[in-house]
């Protein structure tokens, strides 16, 4: 069966919106994201696009921000900086990868944790992984708990592998499955016999950045198998997964595109209007 994220999107949107005037009705205030992008990387500004349109389906107010690309750190967090301190304000993202020479880790820290829509501030992460849940969580991961639930997955007492052990996916995801009852391992570059570990897999989330790095004999039958890769071959998008081979012998899998992508961008909204919440309630 496919896990559409598209489809999912689409219906949380729906109550989203709905959310949103209620809030405007509430406060007199819409909430408001600003987005930074350094440069004119056609596939940031893609990303970029797509999270514009976005808000606009819901309601929320949008600003994109864009800077030359030979910008320097210290202007780059002055614009930070200035929108911390702006009320109008309630979410801020800066859009990756950034130029080589800044550093992303000292620009995220900037942002403050109340409006941090990534998840990616210490105090968020801190809220993470001590499951006090008090900041927002990184939008992919809580994208996949999303769909999991919504298919009605029972995720506890299963055997859950996650691909990947990246800051922005494969660490939170971990966290979230161990948070819902899922025994969980992580894979990475250095793991030795890979196949043996995901082909027990009940759970096999696929983040690695390969392009159809995981094969049909590497899936335990019967498996829910999660691709977040996004990957570009031959002009078309590919995951992680070898969607063809592995599809029959999945019971559920996400297909690239239309299956995790749409509830990354649906969750930043949700982080959204909870940084919202935070500034007004």
């Amino acid at each position: 069966m496919i896990l559409s994220g598209k489809d999912l999107a689409s219906r949380l949107k729906e109550n989203m919106r709905l959310y949103v005037k209620d809030l405007e009705e509430v406060t007199g205030t819409t909430p408001h994201l600003a987005v930074i992008i350094v440069g004119n990387n056609p596939a940031s500004q893609s990303y970029v696009k797509g999270k514009s349109k976005a808000c606009e389906e819901v309601g929320i107010r949008n600003t994109t921000i864009t800077l030359p690309e030979d910008v320097t750190e210290r202007e780059l967090i002055q614009t930070i900086s200035g929108l911390n301190l702006d009320p109008d304000v309630h979410g801020i993202l800066v859009q990756l990868p950034l130029p080589a020479y800044i550093d992303e880790h000292r620009v995220m820290n900037c942002i403050s944790s109340r409006k941090d829509v990534d998840g990616f501030h210490p105090a968020n992460v801190d809220a993470l992984y001590t499951s006090k849940y008090t900041g927002t969580i990184p939008c992919t991961p809580k994208g996949i708990i999303h769909l999991l639930r919504d298919a009605n997955i029972d995720i506890a007492g299963k055997n859950a592998v996650v691909i990947g052990r990246s800051n922005i996916v494969g660490l939170p995801v971990a966290k979230l499955l161990l948070d819902e009852n899922a025994t969980v391992t992580i894979c990475h570059s250095k793991t030795q016999n890979l196949k043996d570990i995901t082909s027990k897999a009940d759970i096999l989330v696929v983040a690695i950045g390969k392009a159809k790095f995981v094969t049909e004999d590497m899936v335990k039958p019967g498996a829910v198998v999660i691709d977040v890769g996004v990957n570009r071959v031959d002009g078309k998008l590919v995951g992680d997964v070898d969607f063809n081979t592995v599809k029959d012998k999945a019971s559920y899998i996400t297909p690239v595109p239309g299956g995790v992508g749409p509830m990354t961008i649906e969750c930043l909204l949700e982080n959204t209007i909870y940084c919202f919440t935070l500034q007004y309630f």
